[in-house]
């Protein structure tokens, strides 16, 4: 379902393209963060952020460590062990398929590859490139 662009809340590599293209057009009022890249150094991301959104960090909170606080506050493992997110029970005015406990698995990049087949894999390498080529949001950059 999901290769042929269904999904509870609609093709979401085509909102994945709309919004990259309107990124690349207005890069002040739309920020667009890729995992992969976030998960690898969040600091510099954490700062972007808060100057995006228009409430960057003095020299003194960062001296006292208010990055490294938000990095620690918002990080996979913290969110993950969160009450809300814990346990099957959901709410009422939104019922999901999904317990809430699978939609934290591992937080790895890359981890997707314990759970698609090489056919699943290939299949959507083809579909991500045929929709993303010469946009820049493949991995490889092109």
């Amino acid at each position: 379902m999901f290769c042929k662009g269904f999904s509870a809340y609609g093709p979401y590599l085509d909102h994945v393209l709309e919004y990259w293209k309107a990124h690349q057009g207005n890069p002040n009022q739309i920020l667009f963060l890729k995992y992969e890249t976030l998960s690898v150094d969040p600091f510099p991301h954490v700062k972007r952020l808060a100057e995006f959104m228009g409430y960057g960090f003095t020299a003194e909170e960062e001296k006292n460590g208010v990055v490294e606080n938000i990095v620690n506050l918002c990080s996979f493992e913290t969110l993950k062990n969160l009450e809300a997110n814990k346990g099957d029970k959901e709410r009422q005015d939104h019922p999901s398929p999904f317990t809430k406990s699978a939609y934290f698995r591992k937080g790895k990049t890359g981890d997707w590859e314990n759970y698609l087949t090489p056919y699943m894999a290939a299949r959507m390498d083809g579909i991500m490139e045929e929709k993303f080529k010469g946009t820049g949001l493949l991995e490889n950059g092109k």
